[in-house]
């Protein structure tokens, strides 16, 4: 497995596989089973995996964890090698927004909602590096979790809108035994909090149930998963939303596709 820390020496590398399909995986480390899904499903489909571990400054707001976000090099390393990549990329913040660093990139409409109207600024830091890293890599297929789903809405709006040439695949959550989706933040979680998360899952699988018996209003659905996860206190619940999954927008009726989305 090959490794950089530098655009140019990933780019010179990349060079050989001009006639190749690339496959990438961002990540901001701290890997997991959830990571290695997606590296070995990159690494089934294409001829190369390129893996980033950058984790980016600016998706974080004020007062969130950048500074103490876990950083496990050496055990990504052998994580991303043994899930089938083979290369992993590693800049530091000066090498991908050097001085003078004064170009974003902001999908509008899906980045209001959700978790974009309580962390402002985030899905602006998103498609900003994405972009950023989508020109340095030139994947043809691009691998992001479910778990994450309106971030991957998101790109796979600017990746249309802008013409890019990337496939972008969207993997299905991973999630430990007892349901909770795997996740690098679970890592701050102290023992009595990891307990009280499976609520989570537990929620959004009783209103998949209560779906699948014909309830169809959105309300009474949301009301029972808000029902659910406020039981177990302490609980702070940001949003139980039930919308499109590709616009985002709320569903009021479930007479067709429609996603949960929880924080």
């Amino acid at each position: 497995m090959e490794f950089f820390e530098t655009i140019d020496g990933l780019r010179s590398h990349l060079k050989q596989y001009k006639d190749k399909t690339v496959g990438f995986v961002p990540t901001m480390g701290c890997l997991h089973e959830g990571h290695a899904s997606l590296i070995r499903r990159s690494a089934k489909n294409c001829d190369t995996t390129v893996v980033s571990i950058f984790v980016n400054p600016l998706q974080f707001g004020q007062g969130e964890d950048y500074e103490r976000y876990p950083k496990t090099l050496s055990e990504d390393k052998q994580k991303a090698e043994a899930a089938g990549a083979d290369v992993i990329f590693y800049p530091t913040v000066k090498e991908l927004y050097p001085e003078g660093f004064d170009t974003y990139v902001e999908v509008k409409g899906l980045t209001d909602t959700l978790c974009g109207a309580s962390r402002p600024g985030h899905f602006l830091g998103v498609t900003t590096i994405v972009l950023k890293l989508f020109h340095i890599v030139k994947p043809d297929r691009a691998f992001f979790g479910q778990k994450d789903a309106q971030q991957a809405a998101v790109i796979q709006k600017m990746t249309k809108d802008l013409n890019l040439d990337i496939n972008v695949v969207v993997c299905p959550i991973v999630r430990e035994a007892d349901g909770l989706a795997l996740s690098s933040r679970n890592v701050y979680l102290s023992a009595d909090e990891r307990s009280r998360a499976v609520v989570l899952s537990k929620a959004l699988f009783l209103a998949q149930r209560k779906v699948s018996e014909g309830e169809q209003d959105s309300n009474t659905i949301k009301k029972v998963v808000h029902d659910q996860i406020s039981g177990q206190n302490p609980t702070q619940i940001d949003y139980v939303e039930i919308v499109d999954p590709a616009t985002l927008q709320p569903v009021d009726t479930i007479d067709q596709k429609a996603m949960m989305a929880v924080a």
